[in-house]
């Protein structure tokens, strides 16, 4: 596959060498809701929040690195303008957001007197909202209350489970979902003109396969790949990643679909002589399983449930070769006749 370059960009690398200014994912986060990809239905909710200017209370869940904060700082931006710095308040879930805090911090930003454009509201941004303590969530929801008049709160939280019901009854709650593969792909490419990356496709399904529909690890690999070993291609990506190979893992299931264990265990052994966790290579074989399309769907299902059975084991702390070796030698025996194991 021969190397494709992007076009020139003035914010991109100069004289080949790639620039160092800002991480890539902050260079290029998006300010306008237009620009934010992904999860279009949800999005359109919130430019009809923007167009009306009355934002109510915010929950918004969803996995990581799809755009939940973003799209919140976004809306702020376009409905406080100027008044954006003295009119927003972020805390994320590296600061500490005990009782004292919703107590003393967002309590005097919602009563310090802003200029604000007519009809808008200072907005309190809570990133990781999930990780909050109970008696902060109890402290926070009275607070909300008080200050409606004058501030609206915005949680930002992978699990709204873990949000309590009084906080979650006052918000509006929109949910994100995983970014698709042609999502992430439209705004790599953007970003590679921008940056002038050589890549090559191998690379760019590498850096989506790795991402698994984050578009924050998608554009952090790409910049680790690229200013890290100079071209992007599938063999850098997963060397920068640390990922055990897909190709590495569709031999081993292709081996237990022969029934070969044999071969199985040894490219096991290989995987796992490199210092590759358990559960990156029980994550990476049921994420390879699913594109296999030669393989029986009986089969495929019957794969598909033993690793996850092994996923459950790895995760309660029986993270060993013997675990991995187990579970190829149960995928082995699906493929073999049972006259095979009979006692005689």
């Amino acid at each position: 596959m021969a190397a494709k370059a992007s076009g020139s960009g003035s914010n991109g690398a100069k004289n080949g060498t790639p620039s160092y200014e800002l991480p890539w994912v902050e260079k290029y986060r998006p300010i306008k809701l237009d620009d934010v990809v992904g999860n279009k239905p949800t999005i359109e909710r919130l430019k009809v929040i923007q167009e009306d200017g009355n934002c109510p209370h915010l929950l918004i869940s969803g996995l990581p690195g799809i755009g939940k904060t973003t799209s919140v700082h976004c809306l702020a931006h376009a409905l406080l303008g100027d008044a954006y710095k003295e009119g927003v308040l972020e805390l994320n879930a590296s600061d500490e957001r005990g009782i004292d805090v919703v107590r003393n911090k967002i309590k005097n930003f919602a009563q310090k007197k802003v200029s604000l454009p007519p009809g808008r509201h200072k907005i309190v941004i809570l990133d990781e909202a999930d990780s909050m303590t109970a008696g902060a969530q109890q402290a926070l929801r009275r607070t909300m209350e008080i200050y409606s008049n004058t501030t609206r709160f915005c949680f930002a939280c992978n699990q709204s489970n873990k949000i309590i019901e009084p906080i979650q009854s006052r918000c509006a709650i929109l949910r994100y979902g995983k970014l698709r593969d042609d999502e992430i792909l439209k705004r790599l490419l953007e970003v590679c003109e921008m940056e002038k990356v050589e890549y090559s496709d191998e690379g760019l399904e590498a850096l989506i396969f790795t991402s698994e529909g984050d578009m924050r690890q998608a554009i952090n690999n790409l910049q680790s790949t690229w200013t890290g070993l100079g071209f992007v291609n599938a063999e850098n990506v997963f060397k920068v990643c640390d990922q055990p190979h897909p190709f590495l893992m569709k031999d081993i299931l292709n081996s237990c679909q022969k029934g070969d264990i044999d071969a199985a265990m040894e490219k096991l052994d290989e995987v796992w002589s490199k210092g590759y966790a358990a559960i990156d290579i029980v994550t990476t074989l049921f994420r390879v399983v699913k594109t296999m399309d030669n393989m029986a769907e009986g089969l495929k299902l019957e794969f598909i449930k033993e690793i996850g059975w092994t996923h459950m084991r790895v995760l309660e702390g029986v993270s060993t070769v013997v675990q991995l070796g187990g579970l190829l030698a149960r995928l082995c025996k699906l493929n073999l006749s049972p006259k095979l194991f009979k006692m005689e």
